[in-house]
């Protein structure tokens, strides 16, 4: 027992460190600009991996995104490959030359998120729905402009500091 409780420790201090930053050295001269990428059509594939690798599941969403004002809408509609659904609608508001503040059903309190060169950090608490019921968990998303078409999405879940497992999604723009 006391061996898990270690390994336990290890991977949660691990899987914390590992994490990128905004401050890391750009890979690309690209600048994203979330109100470009985002408009129009844009459909995603994912999948979420558990701390020790291990993938437990998959989706695909469909996204209609549109600038007005300085409200981004983005509405996702998410198709996992166990048959079930679910649509999460995003409000984010411009509120700085790069900074972004929003909302969605399940959201706790206010999501915060910065724009850097090709990366965008996106930080909030979410009352997510699984197969059986809901867990509160913590989204420290970074996303990457890998072209005008693509961007490539990791984010990191935990739970009370506690790393639970990684999403990664690849954006592409129809």
């Amino acid at each position: 027992m006391k061996l898990i409780a270690y390994l336990f420790t290890v991977l949660s201090l691990v899987g914390c460190s590992i994490s990128p930053s905004l401050n890391d050295p750009k890979l690309s001269d690209k600048e994203l600009n979330l109100e470009e990428f985002f408009d129009g059509e844009i459909t995603a594939y994912g999948q979420f991996q558990d701390v020790l690798g291990n993938v437990s599941r998959r989706f695909t969403v469909d996204i209609k995104a549109e600038m007005t004002g300085k409200t981004l809408t983005l509405v996702e509609d998410f198709s996992y490959t166990d048959g079930t659904t679910e649509q999460r609608i995003w409000a984010l508001n411009k509120v700085g030359s790069n900074e972004w503040l929003g909302a969605a059903d399940g959201v706790v309190g206010t999501a915060r998120g910065e724009e850097s060169g090709d990366m965008f950090y996106w930080n909030y608490t979410i009352d997510l729905p699984v197969p059986d019921g809901e867990i509160r968990v913590t989204f420290d998303d970074y996303m990457w402009l890998l072209s005008d078409d693509r961007m490539l999405n990791k984010a990191y879940m935990s739970k009370l500091g506690v790393p639970l497992g990684e999403v990664t999604i690849m954006f592409e723009k129809q």
